[in-house]
């Protein structure tokens, strides 16, 4: 049984893995601002804390426990990050923070690890307000690994969808294509990674028992192209997609990527861990989105 602290717990992915990790008989404590109801009942610690003021983080976790693994699901600046090397300084014995495929620029290869090297990068410090969300990812990696004492590791996640997706992503392109709504993207033939909410909680509890450090990236194996997504909408609603190159902001898809924005997992694979197919699983999701959205 082990002691494990996860920042951002009460929704999507984080709440997968919460619910792992209690399936395997661990001793979870969640640390959120309290504003999302969780279902875990009893079954779960909760701390309240502010993850951007560094008081509030040291604050909740002052009582002297040695966290066998932190899991930080919700940390967007170097600020954040420094301020995480501080107070957990002798009190974790491995870090996990969830960072992103946006990290790395959209690119015609496949993005490697050592494409953005965080041991290298140059950190300026700053909170998430003074950075872009891709920015402040690739700082508060730098941060962490170049300034903390315990062991780190960062799970680059592409677009993560499934049908607890509270952003709804999928659901924004089925709803406008069943109402016959515009959408602007302007390279339908980019390719795309992909995981789905299941599997991202899967890799992050995998990955407890593992020794690595560093940057990793998780996908499913292989990638689609927005024509594909498209495609797959088109099929189940029975209507055709009006895309647009351009389009005004409101009509901009969240998949509209410029060129594709893919990763290599080798990593991973080397390390054990089996990925998926991408399309073992998104023209289902899309199945079930559209009949719910029909109801």
């Amino acid at each position: 049984m082990k002691n494990i602290l996860i920042l951002g717990g009460t929704r999507f992915f984080g709440k997968r893995l919460v619910e792992r990790l209690l399936e395997d008989g661990h001793e979870v404590t969640i640390a959120t601002r309290g504003n999302t109801p969780d279902p875990f009942g009893d079954r779960v610690e909760r701390l309240v804390l502010d993850r951007e003021n560094k008081e509030s983080l040291a604050q909740a976790v002052a009582d002297g426990r040695v966290w066998e693994v932190v899991y930080d699901n919700i940390c967007y600046s170097p600020q954040a990050a420094q301020d995480a090397c501080d107070v957990f300084q002798g009190k974790v014995k491995r870090y996990i923070l969830t960072s992103s495929l946006s990290v790395y620029d959209p690119s015609s290869h496949r993005n490697q690890e050592k494409d953005v090297n965080p041991y290298i990068y140059p950190i300026t410090m700053g909170g998430k307000d003074d950075f872009s969300y891709a920015e402040g990812k690739r700082l508060a990696e730098a941060v962490f690994f170049q300034k903390a004492d315990f062991p780190v590791c960062a799970v680059r996640f592409p677009i993560v969808l499934g049908e607890d997706d509270y952003t709804e992503r999928l659901e924004f392109h089925i709803r406008r294509i069943q109402s016959g709504t515009p959408i602007g993207m302007p390279n339908l033939s980019a390719k795309l990674a992909l995981i789905d909410s299941e599997e991202a909680a899967s890799f992050l509890g995998w990955l407890r028992t593992q020794r690595v450090e560093g940057p990793i990236n998780a996908c499913s194996q292989g990638d689609v192209k927005l024509s594909d997504i498209i495609g797959w909408i088109e099929k189940e609603t029975g209507r055709k997609a009006i895309i647009q190159r351009e389009s005004a902001k409101e009509n901009a898809s969240p998949f509209g990527v410029p060129e594709s924005w893919t990763m290599d997992t080798s990593k991973a694979e080397r390390l054990g861990y089996s990925f998926k197919p991408i399309r073992s699983w998104v023209p289902a999701l899309i199945k079930q989105l559209s009949q719910q959205e029909n109801v």
